[in-house]
């Protein structure tokens, strides 16, 4: 296991200025309970192995405390975890022994600095990331992702829609990231999408 550190330079996400002091402890407690009682954390995971060629290698973006990237790796990926928040960072070390983990800003991060030159074959934002990245910010966080992929890779990522975060707003940001979509659900576990969902799940694709 590895974790490096790059320092943000932007206007800080939503997940650092509208939170409480303590919520990032909190959140880690959350799931280190729900992983306790025997919750399925998988969900995100399960539905972008299955289009995932053996042994990828996978970016989770706002990997939190870091279940996404340790079902990803449990599955046989190689996974780089990167988030903005030390502290998530720090459980995901302690907990998940295995993929590599990075502090960094979605919105700046350049992983070739940070010794990850090899271009990835996907990448996953789960978990509402997109809703916690700063305001403004969709199409450059996108493009930073995609930046970091190989050509016709594909991009999960999933979010609440009543969180402040238009689905045209989305779909404007995936377009200026040149990220096709391919495939739309309301679920992870791929229930059809109806524009009445709560949630969207969107499988977009690098050029």
């Amino acid at each position: 296991m590895d974790d490096r550190n790059q320092h943000q330079s932007t206007t800080p996400p939503r997940w650092l200025t509208d939170h409480e002091p303590g919520h990032s402890e909190w959140y880690v407690r959350r799931f280190r309970t729900l992983a306790a009682q025997g919750a399925d954390l998988e969900g995100e995971a399960r539905l972008l192995d299955t289009i995932l060629p053996r042994h990828a290698r996978v970016l989770d973006a706002g990997c939190g405390p870091g279940r996404v990237s340790a079902a990803l790796f449990a599955r046989g990926h190689q996974v780089v975890g990167v988030d903005v928040d030390p502290i998530l960072i720090a459980a995901a070390k302690e907990d998940h022994p295995g993929p590599t983990w990075i502090e960094a800003d979605l919105a700046t991060m350049d992983l070739v600095t940070l010794g990850e030159p090899e271009p990835f074959d996907a990448a996953i934002l789960a978990g509402n990331v997109m809703t916690f990245i700063a305001v403004g910010t969709g199409a450059q966080v996108l493009q930073r992702v995609a930046n970091h992929l190989k050509p016709k890779s594909p991009v999960a990522v999933g979010f609440g829609l009543d969180r402040g975060y238009a689905l045209t707003a989305f779909d404007q940001d995936l377009a200026e990231a040149n990220l096709s979509i391919e495939h739309r659900f309301a679920t992870w576990d791929l229930k059809p999408w109806s524009p009445t969902a709560d949630f969207v799940v969107t499988i977009a694709r690098t050029p």
